[in-house]
């Protein structure tokens, strides 16, 4: 349908998962993509599947726990755009000590876990207001189910995201911006695969209404309407 033809959509988190998926998704579409990570193996793949399928998509390796990158970063994109349609807000620490651990974290660990996971989204959409202002645009933070049961550093995180997404819907409105935020299940992802164990995988999906996984592809789907 090419519903996002002459629009931006700017995705953090792209080399792959559900970020590579959006990527898919609003390419298809038409839009023009911004594509970011720290990753950049997977990045430069996911730009090339967007290419090869027709779209078109520029990169850059920033780095979201370090406020002087995104800054740099966003005033480059003031420089070379006028406007931004969509930012969605998918980086973040999903896998390793911030997923399991909760009681013991030093504090530079927890003030990393939140830079990246709660502030850098905000961060990210306030040096990108005017872009957005511009085009009455959306933002879209993703969150997570264990925001709900925050029983981990991530959980804590995304709980923390999800107030702050409130917030920002508060704040932003004002330049007729929306925010809203997505809070997937288990996700059957490449990343998830690898880095959850089975007995973890079968917890998750316990806590479930539903025992399936979603796929990243039906988050992009859900977050065109977001």
């Amino acid at each position: 349908t090419q519903r996002f033809v002459n629009r931006q959509v700017l995705i953090t988190g792209a080399a792959g998962g559900m970020g590579r998926a959006f990527a898919k998704a609003f390419a298809a579409e038409g839009a023009g993509l911004i594509l970011t990570d720290l990753e950049q193996s997977g990045l430069d793949e996911t730009a090339s599947l967007v290419r090869g399928a027709g779209g078109t998509c520029t990169t850059h390796r920033v780095n979201l726990a370090v406020e002087s990158e995104i800054q740099k970063f966003a005033g480059q994109l003031r420089d070379t755009h006028s406007r931004l349609e969509v930012l969605i807000n998918n980086a973040g620490l999903a896998y390793g000590e911030v997923a399991h651990a909760f009681e013991g974290l030093s504090q530079e660990k927890w003030l990393h876990y939140f830079n990246v996971n709660t502030v850098a989204p905000l961060l990210l959409a306030q040096a990108l207001r005017p872009l957005l202002a511009s085009a009455h645009g959306v933002i879209l933070n993703l969150s997570s189910m264990a925001s709900y049961v925050p029983a981990t550093a991530y959980g804590v995180t995304k709980a923390a995201l999800n107030a702050m997404t409130f917030g920002m819907a508060q704040v932003f409105a004002a330049d007729g911006i929306r925010v809203n935020a997505i809070a997937p299940g288990l996700m059957e992802t490449p990343a998830s695969k690898a880095h959850l164990p089975p007995a973890t995988q079968e917890r998750i999906q316990g806590m479930q209404l539903l025992k399936l996984h979603g796929t990243a592809e039906d988050i992009a789907a859900l977050g065109q309407i977001g």
